[in-house]
C-alpha cells in the first residue's frame, strides 16, 4: 500500500507539479532522512537540516526522473546518501576528516550520555562502514537495499558491517560498556 501511494505521489508531483503531494512525501521521509544524516554527521542536528534540505530540494527538481525501478524510498536515500558524499567532498579541499573527529570528541568531553558516546564510537568507523551501520542498524535496511543506496556490492556491504559492528563493539567494550 505505501509503495502504490509512493508511487502515486510522485506521479502528480512529477507530472502535474502537485506541491501537495510533494509535501505529503517530505512528511513522510523527513524524519528518517534527517535520522540518517544525524548519525552520519555524529549528531549535528545543525548540519543534518541542511543536509535534508538539500535532499529534499534535489528528489523535488530530480523527481521527472524516477524511474521506478526500486522503491522511492530506495531512491530518496540513495539522493541523501549522494548529497552527504558530495558535502564530505567539498569539506576535504578546506578541512579534513580529522575536525569531523574533533568535533565529536569536543561533543563527548561536553557530555557523558550514551548518545554522546555512541557518536564518538561512531567517529572511529570509516565513512563507508558508519554509512552501512546507519542504513543497517538506525534505519532498518536490509542487505541489498543497502547495496542498492551505496552502489557497492551486497558482499562489500556485509564486509563494512561487520568490520564496523566489530570496530563499535571494542570501542564500547574499551570504555565501559560491556556486550
Amino acid at each position: 500500500m505505501a509503495v502504490s501511494s509512493d508511487i502515486s505521489l510522485v506521479t502528480q508531483v512529477a507530472v502535474f507539479h502537485n506541491k501537495r503531494a510533494f509535501d505529503q512525501l517530505v512528511k513522510k521521509y523527513q524524519s528518517p532522512v534527517r535520522r540518517f544524516f544525524v548519525n552520519l554527521t555524529l549528531g549535528d542536528t545543525q548540519l543534518s537540516d541542511d543536509l535534508a534540505q538539500d535532499t529534499f530540494l534535489k528528489v523535488y527538481t530530480c523527481i521527472g526522473s524516477f524511474r521506478g525501478m526500486s522503491s522511492f524510498s530506495t531512491w530518496l536515500y540513495r539522493i541523501a546518501y549522494n548529497v552527504f558524499y558530495d558535502y564530505k567532498r567539498s569539506q576535504r579541499q578546506t578541512d579534513d576528516i580529522e575536525s569531523l573527529s574533533a568535533k565529536a570528541s569536543l561533543l563527548a568531553q561536553h557530555s557523558t550520555s550514551l548518545k554522546m558516546d555512541l557518536y564518538k564510537a561512531m567517529s572511529i568507523l570509516r565513512d563507508d562502514e558508519r554509512t552501512c551501520i546507519t542504513l543497517q542498524l538506525v534505519e532498518g535496511q536490509p542487505i541489498d537495499r543497502i547495496a542498492e543506496i551505496t552502489g557497492i556490492t551486497q558482499n562489500t556491504v556485509k564486509s563494512h558491517l561487520a568490520r564496523g559492528k566489530q570496530k563499535l563493539a571494542n570501542y564500547l567494550k574499551q570504555n565501559g560498556y560491556e556486550r
